[in-house]
């Protein structure tokens, strides 16, 4: 079987020697491991895939058993198992079809059961790719994020993508949800807020655009970064040229960023991300 390991703790000796261990009494072997300590937290994170000849039970034992003087954050994972994701939605497509064509060819180690908007515009494409499509309303948004809590639980959902999703959502929900929410965000040098943001950029000629892909915090657009990519432009551009361009960037970037994540190889470290390529 093969299997994906993480952990997380206070680094000190011998966390690596009792992996080693564990893999041992799992009859296994290991494939690859990264780790890295973080210098200003002493915080140490490790991703460690190996083969095993025991069942998931039987190796998280084992790993609990050798590693639990540590008192990591441990998970165990079967590699080949997809991440149930939630994909959230407004008026704009290019997020989703890219997560939903990456999904299909199998290259997203995720499974989408369901996507959920605040307007019926993708209804249609949703549903021509066989999946479910919701409907939420945003005229109350504890009644909305009520109802957005009972399907992430009813369809037992690991992470939450919000693929131009343009609602923000509320301190206590991001709080509930921290570390499983991944936004996408246009991101410019300067930064532009509000409405048209490409526009804003194209009257104040930027050179640089590009996107961000960040975990969802209640502080808006700051969450820890997981994936960023730019593109140069010149002032010959136009605002849709920008637009199209920026679109390009940001599906990329989302797609990459869910891709880490469902392969386990991003780590909350404080206020920012540790990620394993």
């Amino acid at each position: 079987m093969d299997l994906i390991a993480t952990l997380k703790c206070t680094d000190q000796p011998g966390i690596v020697h009792a992996m080693t261990k564990a893999v041992l009494a799992c009859g296994g072997n290991i494939i690859e491991n990264q780790q890295f300590t973080d210098l200003q937290t002493n915080i140490f994170v490790m991703r460690t895939r190996f083969e095993s000849e025991l069942d998931l039970a039987g190796a998280t034992s084992a790993w609990q058993h050798e590693l639990n003087k540590f008192n990591p954050v441990l998970h165990l994972r079967k590699t080949n198992q997809p991440l149930k994701t939630l994909v959230m939605v407004s008026k704009e497509s290019h997020c989703l079809r890219d997560l939903m064509y990456l999904s299909e060819l199998n290259e997203l180690n995720i499974e989408i059961p369901i996507v959920v908007s605040n307007h019926e515009s993708l209804k249609e494409l949703v549903e021509s790719h066989g999946l479910k499509f919701i409907h939420l309303s945003v005229d109350d948004k504890t009644t909305t994020e009520a109802k957005l809590t009972e399907l992430i639980s009813k369809y037992e959902i690991d992470l939450v993508v919000l693929a131009r999703y343009m609602q923000v959502l509320s301190a206590e929900f991001c709080e509930k949800f921290a570390g499983q929410l991944i936004n996408i965000h246009h991101s410019f040098l300067p930064g532009f807020k509000g409405a048209k943001p490409y526009h804003q950029a194209h009257q104040r000629g930027v050179k640089i655009i590009g996107a961000t892909a960040h975990f969802v915090t209640a502080d808006l657009d700051e969450g820890p970064i997981i994936e960023q990519d730019v593109a140069h432009i010149t002032h010959a551009a136009t605002a849709e040229e920008m637009v199209a361009l920026g679109r390009d960037i940001e599906r990329r970037v989302l797609s990459k960023a869910v891709k880490l994540y469902a392969e386990d190889k991003i780590f909350l470290v404080a206020n920012r991300t540790v990620v394993f390529n």
